[in-house]
């Protein structure tokens, strides 16, 4: 009897809970699960467009490089290596500075040079030059290149990068737009 009377007494609160709470819910619960499923489905947009883009990317062909000027011809005395800087024909607005790239100009004689990436082939430290010596050395772990660019010792598994070049109209032109790697020493 008990159970009757908790039943009979209370059955109309239970009732006008039964009214309430579900809907409350119910609607609260659609709110959140599509409010998550939007934020999942955003965050996948904002991953996914970069992906889908890197992707497509692969399939041009492309390429940013382009003949650049390092200057003058007689700028380059025979026998010397000088230190050369151009503007990488791919930039932005805002690269500024960094878009001046150095490299290193050997003119052996005449019309006959070598242009060097600045980069050192171990993990792309910049080299110096030494004049009295007649040697690259690189830093950071100790890399050192002949003249020529070829691999004296150390790390570096291999010579100095070297541009394309060519002599036109009395300047010096580098093949400019990307650096040399070991995936491409050009």
């Amino acid at each position: 009897m008990s159970g009757n009377n908790q039943e009979s007494g209370c059955g109309c609160n239970k009732v006008a809970l039964a009214e309430h709470t579900p809907a409350q819910s119910l609607s609260r619960r659609n709110a959140l699960l599509k409010l998550g499923a939007g934020l999942n489905a955003l965050a996948g947009l904002l991953i996914g467009v970069p992906v889908f883009g890197y992707v497509l990317s692969t399939f041009s062909k492309r390429s940013p490089r382009s003949w650049v000027s390092l200057g003058a011809v007689n700028q380059f005395p025979e026998g010397n290596t000088r230190l050369a800087v151009f503007r990488n024909p791919v930039t932005a607005a805002w690269d500024g500075d960094t878009a001046e790239v150095p490299c290193w100009v050997r003119r052996i004689e005449g019309e006959k040079f070598q242009v060097f990436a600045i980069n050192c082939t171990h993990l792309g430290c910049p080299v110096r030059w030494f004049q009295q010596s007649r040697l690259f050395m690189c830093p950071c772990h100790g890399g050192v290149f002949y003249e020529d660019g070829s691999h004296a010792s150390g790390p570096p598994p291999r010579g100095l990068f070297v541009y394309e070049h060519k002599v036109e109209g009395g300047e010096l032109k580098i093949l400019g737009g990307n650096l040399p790697t070991l995936a491409e020493p050009t």
